[in-house]
């Protein structure tokens, strides 16, 4: 897939206000100071449509983007950023929740991991959300050029066998990085093949 065109839908923090639109939409959300930002801009090929910051958790509100007039491409606040004050987090808790279990046309969230580390309780406890409520998602390691292959590799390992400890299986992943571009073409192709399943089910 190429990308031809983004732009800028809407930001809010109220699902009944996301866009009114049949188009599947595929959510992408992760701990707070991931590489969130970064990878939307590199996937897409737009330097500037997510916002970057130096200071995490600067997403606060569900974000819509338009992607070749045919997608949406929702940009989530970062969740266990330890800044934040507790009152803020219950409010992002609530509306991202409430985003999953409404928005039937979202199709698929990457949960965005740090390749860097090992399997975190938030992260693991999120993606047990997704799971035990029937919603689709992926997993996209990040960062991945901060690490040399061999321990990139050992630690998507560790991490596998730290999932399969819970799950039957693990779910499909992606490895990324936004320096060099790594795991666009794939993260893409997968989005397509989505959408014409969408498009093939007339939906």
């Amino acid at each position: 897939m190429k990308i031809k065109s983004a732009e800028f839908v809407i930001s809010n923090s109220d699902v009944s206000r996301c866009p009114d639109s049949p188009l599947p939409e595929y959510a992408f959300i992760g701990r707070s100071n991931v590489g969130k930002s970064s990878l939307i801009n590199m996937i897409t090929g737009r330097k500037s449509l997510a916002k970057t910051s130096g200071r995490p958790g600067k997403t606060q509100l569900i974000n819509h983007f338009l992607i070749n007039g045919s997608w949406h491409l929702v940009d989530l606040p970062g969740y266990g950023y330890a800044r934040v004050s507790k009152s803020v987090k219950k409010t992002f808790q609530k509306f991202i929740t409430a985003y999953f279990e409404q928005r039937r046309q979202m199709l698929c969230a990457f949960v965005l991991i740090d390749s860097r580390h090992d399997a975190q309780p938030i992260d693991l406890e999120f993606m047990q959300y997704l799971g035990e409520n029937g919603i689709p998602f992926c997993i996209i390691f990040t960062k991945a050029d901060k690490l040399k292959p061999k321990a990139l590799e050992r630690n998507v390992e560790t991490y596998k066998t730290q999932m399969l400890e819970n799950w039957e299986e693990m779910p499909r992943y992606f490895i990324t990085s936004s320096q060099s571009a790594l795991g666009k073409e794939e993260v893409l192709h997968y989005i397509e093949s989505l959408n014409e399943q969408f498009k093939g089910e007339g939906k």
